[in-house]
């Protein structure tokens, strides 16, 4: 194969990456924004683990959020878009 084949799909593997993630986002944005979601838990009285559902909501949105960015993270190191480390002498 030759180079220019390899980073036209090296560039569009890349693209779909930044759609995926942007969707992703999005999702978590409107989960977090979308009153009606939301104040169907805030009136709950429901423990789990003994914290309240309204709080267990917030929490698993900033937990997918972080889960999100790491594979985002391990996608990129992947594909090489992240350069690495060099050492100082």
């Amino acid at each position: 194969m030759s180079s220019i084949i390899v980073a036209h799909q090296k560039r569009s593997l890349i693209s779909l990456k930044n759609k995926i993630l942007a969707v992703y986002l999005l999702v978590l944005a409107l989960l977090a924004l979308f009153p009606p979601l939301y104040l169907s838990v805030s009136g709950s009285s429901i423990l789990f683990l003994g914290i309240p559902l309204p709080i267990i909501y917030y929490l698993a949105i900033a937990l997918f959020l972080g889960l999100g960015l790491w594979v985002t993270y391990l996608a990129e190191c992947a594909f090489g878009e992240i350069p690495e480390d060099e050492e100082v002498s």
